[in-house]
């Protein structure tokens, strides 16, 4: 396989590079580093969202009958890549983006797509993700949130639990089950909910952290429009491990901090001091790094065949899973490295007068989160075991 990129791909990279350059957002301020909070920090990243949005970058491979650019996987990777590049962010919507558009794509009606799209695009309307309950983690299949179709609506009761953005959110991609009477893995539906509807109330989660963009959502006797059905009913359940298998993949992608985590590593080795010296120069931290180094081009090249994969037409399948396991666990690992690295300023919060650049407490804390959310490792695992190696079930 030729790994290179064509001359017109490295010219559209240039390109991307150039217009990243000059529109990045400035610096936080004195005075904005010492209020910083997650209000502070979501203002800022709409403000960049509606920029990237103005010069056509959300969106990228989207069809443009839709909003998007029509580029292909390849454009929108070095278009990641070089996000990556300067550690910017992708925007605010990302759920939106990456699940819920592309399941709208593939299950909507005309008029679902016409009414939804766009604002999922300018993030106009913020988009969570209604699928774990205290009782359906792990297994989906498990959902016992109600809906029973009265009349011309739909009414909700339940529960759903670990909704990233649900209290930002003006909309929720909401899987229940409308059929109690058949298996598990039948009877379920889509459904798009207002989270504006009378009913819908939303409990922040606080995690260890400090943050809490997961929340709990709490239905009670909430009407939906029936014509508000994502796909056929009682067969959600294709459509919600579809909307899965585009948020692997998309998590893949934009986690895709492994290149920056690694390189902010090996800066904070040259500049940290261990016996003396630079930290860069102990044998056993430049082997660290080394192992790193292979583990990221590792993962980098393995990605490709989930790109090759869209490339031909097809829709993310199984391989994902690889991507999103690899990409989450070797965050956590790289970002943990840091603490070794640090010693006791590693403990230090950003607010600390002695706190080192990076937010490595913060961020090491945070990272615990993605080998949970978007599915666990282990059930990673298990898609990898059962629906790529043919392994029997446990």
């Amino acid at each position: 396989m030729d790994f290179n990129y064509t001359p017109e791909q490295e010219q559209y990279r240039m390109a991307v590079r150039s217009w990243l350059e000059e529109n990045q957002p400035p610096p936080l301020t004195a005075e904005e580093r010492e209020r910083i909070s997650e209000d502070l920090l979501w203002e800022r990243n709409k403000r960049w969202h509606k920029r990237l949005y103005d010069g056509g970058w959300i969106g990228l491979s989207w069809p443009r009958e839709y909003g998007g650019r029509g580029a292909s996987f390849v454009e929108q990777l070095i278009f990641q890549q070089e996000l990556a590049r300067l550690n910017l962010p992708i925007g605010i919507n990302v759920l939106g983006i990456i699940m819920t558009g592309p399941a709208l794509m593939q299950w909507g009606t005309e008029a679902q797509k016409a009414r939804y799209l766009m604002p999922i695009l300018a993030a106009d309307e913020i988009w969570c993700e209604g699928m774990s309950e205290p009782g359906a983690g792990s297994d989906l299949a498990a959902i016992q949130t109600r809906a029973e179709l009265q009349g011309d609506y739909f009414v909700v009761e339940g529960q759903k639990v670990w909704t990233t953005v649900a209290h930002r959110s003006d909309f929720c991609q909401l899987f229940v089950r409308t059929d109690p009477d058949v298996p598990k893995h039948r009877g379920l539906s889509a459904l798009l909910v207002d989270m504006h509807s009378p009913g819908v109330s939303v409990k922040p989660l606080r995690q260890m952290s400090g943050d809490a963009e997961f929340n709990e959502i709490f239905f009670d006797d909430v009407r939906v429009p029936k014509e508000n059905l994502l796909g056929p009913l009682n067969q959600g359940w294709q459509v919600l491990v579809s909307t899965l298998m585009h948020e692997r993949f998309g998590i893949s992608e934009t986690i895709g901090g492994s290149e920056v985590i690694l390189s902010q590593l090996i800066e904070l080795a040259k500049e940290v001091e261990m016996d003396g010296a630079s930290a860069a120069l102990d044998d056993d931290i430049r082997q660290q790094l080394a192992q790193f180094a292979i583990e990221v081009t590792a993962k980098k090249y393995n990605g490709l065949r989930a790109l090759t994969k869209r490339l031909k037409g097809q829709q993310p399948g199984a391989e994902s899973s690889i991507g999103k396991l690899v990409s989450t666990e070797l965050s956590q690992r790289m970002t943990k490295f840091a603490s070794r690295l640090l010693g006791n300023f590693a403990t230090l919060e950003r607010h600390s007068a002695f706190a080192p650049d990076g937010d490595w407490m913060r961020r090491t804390l945070q990272v615990e989160a993605l080998t949970i959310a978007g599915g666990t490792s282990a059930v990673q695992k298990n898609m990898i075991g059962e629906r790529m190696l043919q392994l029997p079930k446990g």
